[in-house]
């Protein structure tokens, strides 16, 4: 049990046989995953509305890609690639 007012070591776990909190990624890591979701997603956005975005202004244009991609990028791919990362982990760790 922890003292009062102390946080418990995030990869303390109070299942012994549970495997091993994964710490965050490195800068290049997370850098590198990023851009393996916001390319695909850009482009396929560029692609699917590019006649529709084509006349708009460059900072409208942006900002409604920006306004479709971020959300996709952060709730849908990021988790994903977050899960496939730690997947790959610890099936190195046990390896």
């Amino acid at each position: 049990m922890s003292a009062p007012g102390t946080v418990p070591h995030p990869a303390a776990s109070p299942n012994p046989t549970a495997p091993p909190r994964l710490g965050p990624p490195s800068k290049h890591l997370l850098a590198l995953m990023i851009w393996l979701c916001v390319f695909p997603t850009l482009t396929v956005i560029n692609l699917a509305l590019g006649d529709w975005l084509r006349p708009m202004d460059p900072v409208l244009r942006t900002f409604v890609l920006a306004t479709i991609a971020v959300p996709i990028v952060i709730y849908g791919l990021m988790p994903q690639l977050h899960r496939l990362r730690a997947r790959v982990a610890t099936r190195s760790a046990t390896d």
